[in-house]
């Protein structure tokens, strides 16, 4: 019997951690001020729990910035909407061109979430977010990272 409650334990409790593991978006990333820019995926990897994508952005004196960003949807909800792994992964190949709506790191750095992708017709690709805006940072540094005063913490 004891057995048995010491494995009823370690199964709860291995079950807990797994469930807290996973984060909302809006404690990493900056949702609330999306922007937008013209990118070329560099690589693109349909995972679970958020697919992930590499870009290469180029600012206005031809500097290169290389990005690390995940997808706000998950493959589970891209392959009702119909994209499927590998629909997905042939729209999203290294050297496609796209616009990207952005929300930055909350720490800063080239990394970020990709709330929407539209190819170089404006079509939406991989996902159905036809209502989200943001504000052109085409070619400017960094798009919107935040400074200093962003990254308090709450009731400092």
């Amino acid at each position: 019997m004891k057995k048995w409650i010491g494995l009823l334990t370690l199964v709860l409790l291995m079950t807990g951690a797994t469930l807290s593991a996973h984060h909302g978006s809006a404690i990493s990333y900056d949702t609330a001020h999306l922007w937008t820019t013209w990118a070329t995926v560099t690589q693109f990897n349909y995972l679970n729990p958020h697919p992930s994508m590499k870009f290469d952005r180029t600012l206005k004196d031809g500097t290169v910035e290389h990005w690390d960003s995940e997808l706000l949807t998950n493959p589970s909800a891209l392959a009702r909407a119909g994209w499927t792994k590998s629909r997905s992964i042939e729209a999203l190949k290294p050297g496609t061109r796209v616009k990207l709506y952005v929300g930055t790191s909350r720490v800063g750095g080239f990394s970020g979430i990709v709330m929407k992708i539209e190819n170089e017709q404006g079509e939406n690709v991989v996902g159905e977010r036809s209502n989200v805006m943001g504000v052109d940072k085409e070619g400017v540094a960094g798009g919107l990272q935040p400074g200093p005063e962003d990254r308090k913490e709450p009731n400092q």
